[in-house]
C-alpha cells in the first residue's frame, strides 16, 4: 500500500465555506474515491488555509487516473478550484503539492 501526503493552500477568506463543503461531500464522489483506490482518506486544515492530505493506495497513478475518468470528479474538482491559491491553471487533484516520506514507523 503505498501512502500519500500533500499541501495545498485554501483562500483564507474561504476557509469556512471549504470546511462546509466537506461536511457534506457528494455521495457520487465518496464512491467514486472508494472504487478508484482511494483509503484512509483524510485533510487536515491549519488556520492559515494550509491543508495536509493524506491517503493509501495500491497504485497511486491507477487511483488518479480512475479519478480523472470521473464525470464526478471533474464537477467536483471544477467547484473546489476556486478555494485554492497557486495552482497554476490546474485542477486542485492535479496541482497538490507531494510529500516525500522520509519516515514511517508500522
Amino acid at each position: 500500500m503505498e501512502r500519500v501526503c500533500f499541501l495545498l493552500q485554501v483562500r483564507p477568506e474561504r476557509l469556512e465555506e471549504y470546511k462546509e463543503r466537506h461536511r457534506s461531500v457528494w455521495p457520487q464522489m465518496l464512491a467514486a474515491l472508494r472504487e478508484t483506490g482511494w483509503r484512509n482518506y483524510s485533510l487536515f486544515l491549519r488556520p492559515d488555509g494550509l491543508l495536509v492530505g493524506y491517503f493509501e493506495t495500491p497504485d497511486l497513478q491507477a487511483a488518479l487516473d480512475g479519478m480523472a475518468a470521473r464525470e464526478v470528479n471533474e464537477r467536483w474538482q471544477a467547484q473546489m478550484a476556486p478555494f485554492f491559491e497557486d495552482l497554476g491553471g490546474l485542477r486542485p487533484d492535479e496541482g497538490l503539492l507531494r510529500l516525500d516520506q522520509i519516515f514511517y514507523l508500522p
